[in-house]
């Protein structure tokens, strides 16, 4: 029974690598004016994708600073065409964008361990392959919405969950985190908290925060009725008391998703937009005004 199990991982590690090497092989050929897809992870028969955005005129010998965002949802739907816009505005600010797909309840039966492993698979992928892709891989960004930011932070933060056949030598963590209405905190007191079971602090974001993490801008409605903003307030002078940078911008009115470019005629879309890239430009992953 050992051997059979043995062999199973060793046939989803080499199925995973090959997946991998031929999708790099096909990107490098592609047309980058397009929207590129290739699959990052495979779990049984679940295919997980990125989708890439490239730079106007784009060239081959440059490293770009790269941004992955997570779709919300609560870890039990969404989808990854939430962020198509953010990611459209910040290729053309020249960066890599990159649209990640991740499993969730709704069409996997999963728990949010499940996402959280994808998400750190996909930006150790990104690392991994960072040569063939162009990445530069000390400028990798990484922002979602909801539970998608919670993601994103938990990539940032959380020294474990990630899937146990993957190179643990290559850093599943951010360079820099864009967090809108995220999860923070899966506490007594925080989001969800029963679903994570006994496990909780292994995936709260707020309870695992150290000299290490990086630097990061969250945005919060003051009317979300799901994530106080207390929580943020929290989150931030957790992060202060490591000496780690933690920008909060609070908007009057706004609710939860009030970030979408399709809520509030767009309003907070521009005003959050305006102010990551003014938060990239202060890490010099990008130059000039924004272009909102």
């Amino acid at each position: 029974m050992k051997q059979f199990n043995y062999l199973l991982l060793l046939l989803f590690v080499i199925s995973v690598n090959i997946i991998g090497q031929n999708s790099i092989a096909e990107i490098k050929d592609a047309d980058k004016n397009q929207p590129i897809t290739l699959t990052y992870k495979t779990i049984d028969t679940v295919k997980l994708d990125l989708t890439f955005r490239y730079p106007p005129e784009f060239k081959k010998s440059k490293k770009y600073p790269t941004i992955v965002f997570f779709f919300g949802g609560g870890w039990n739907g969404g989808t990854v065409k939430q962020f198509e816009p953010q990611a459209e505005y910040f290729a053309s600010r020249g960066m890599i964008t990159v649209l990640a797909d991740y499993r969730v309840r709704s069409r996997h039966k999963t728990t949010p361990y499940a996402s959280v492993a994808d998400a750190k698979s996909a930006v150790r992928f990104l690392r991994k392959h960072a040569k063939e892709l162009n990445i530069h891989p000390k400028k990798i960004v990484a922002s979602g919405g909801s539970a998608g930011g919670h993601l994103a932070a938990a990539c940032g933060t959380l020294p474990g969950l990630d899937e146990p056949d993957e190179d643990l030598n290559i850093s599943s963590k951010p360079n820099a985190l864009i967090l809108f209405n995220p999860v923070f905190d899966n506490g007594p007191e925080g989001f969800e908290h029963k679903r994570m079971g006994e496990r909780w602090q292994q995936i709260s974001p707020a309870h695992n925060i150290t000299e290490k993490a990086p630097p990061t801008i969250v945005f919060l409605g003051k009317e979300d009725h799901l994530i106080p903003v207390s929580s943020a307030e929290n989150y931030k002078a957790k992060m202060e008391a490591f000496n780690r940078r933690c920008d909060l911008h609070l908007y009057d009115g706004a609710g939860h998703g009030f970030f979408n470019n399709y809520k509030y005629d767009g309003k907070f879309y521009t005003l959050t937009v305006r102010e990551a890239d003014q938060f990239l430009k202060s890490l010099k992953y990008i130059k000039g005004a924004p272009e909102l």
